[in-house]
């Protein structure tokens, strides 16, 4: 798609918001903002907060570049805002973004595509934990509807169960138990129909927590991957089915454990993904040739093509 910097007209770059993850969302957004003016782009930052919907009346805006990370950003919301103001936007549409942002859901459809997700039981009481626990420790425990891994526990007794999902209430009413992969952990990013080069994460931490994400230097990232050159593209083939499968569209990130077998286990889909100077998106642009400037440039492109 050929367009000149002035094609996208005046642009909204929506950032902050109000959910967990908004300090994240808000680095991620100074980030975009900077990497679309280098190109030229009239690009705009908003701190979204609940009179948006005024605000981007009263901008005069032509579209949209979608960096709110989490609920109110990442699960339909401004998605079905921007639709109602017809405001064009990037990323996935309102259906993609809520199953992508809805953990449970996402992996209730994946088995019934017989893609690769570990057990899981949705915790809906006290009186569940003991179902939960029935899957055999250790678990991971986590909120439903959080991303950045807010909340996030290893469960290996019922008694670290019990204050697994005490915490991850915190967050969410609804609290996922799922069987621990022990193994590799590796990412996928997404950009229009092509899977980005795979990235393995590596961290001293038992898991890629929140702190290992945003906080630590102590987190390596693996560019090559180390997978061979046939379990790399199979991962990158299932990315692209899970993320397709959740009606995701536009750019997004899928995450992986891969177990000692070298069976791969899908986790999650992003569908809007960090972009700080931490964050896996970019690194796997990197790779693939594309500087930051370049591909937030991608990104907003796929906001001239329509919403579905």
């Amino acid at each position: 798609m050929n367009i000149k910097a002035a094609g996208f007209g005046r642009v909204a770059v929506l950032m902050g918001g109000w959910s967990a993850e908004r300090e994240v969302s808000l680095d991620s957004g100074a980030a975009v903002l900077a990497g679309l003016r280098e190109k030229g782009v009239d690009a705009h930052g908003i701190d979204v907060g609940r009179d948006i919907c005024q605000v981007l009346a009263e901008g005069s805006y032509d579209r949209a570049f979608i960096i709110m990370h989490g609920r109110g950003g990442e699960d339909g919301v401004i998605q079905g805002l921007l639709e109602t103001l017809q405001l064009p936007y990037t990323g996935s549409g309102v259906l993609g973004s809520a199953l992508g942002m809805d953990k449970v859901r996402c992996k209730r459809l994946w088995s019934g595509m017989g893609l690769p997700t570990p057990e899981y039981l949705l915790i809906r009481g006290e009186d569940s934990l003991d179902m939960a626990g029935a899957l055999g420790f250790p678990l991971v425990v986590k909120p439903v509807h959080e991303g950045s891994s807010i909340g996030i526990s290893k469960a290996v007794d019922a008694e670290s169960l019990r204050r697994g999902w005490v915490m991850a209430r915190q967050f969410d009413d609804e609290v996922l138990a799922e069987r621990w992969i022990e193994g590799g952990e590796y990412t996928v990013g997404i950009l229009g129909d092509e899977a980005l080069p795979v990235i393995r994460l590596e961290t001293p931490r038992e898991f890629y927590d929140y702190e290992a994400k945003y906080k630590v230097n102590s987190t390596s990232y693996h560019i090559p991957c180390g997978l061979s050159a046939d379990a790399e593209a199979g991962m990158q083939e299932i990315a692209l089915r899970a993320f397709r499968a959740v009606g995701a569209k536009g750019w997004g990130r899928v995450d992986f454990m891969v177990d000692g077998e070298g069976q791969p286990w899908l986790m999650e889909v992003n569908t809007v993904p960090g972009m700080t100077s931490h964050s896996l998106m970019p690194m796997a642009a990197k790779a693939a040739g594309m500087d930051f400037p370049q591909l937030v440039w991608r990104i907003l492109c796929d906001s001239m093509e329509g919403q579905g």
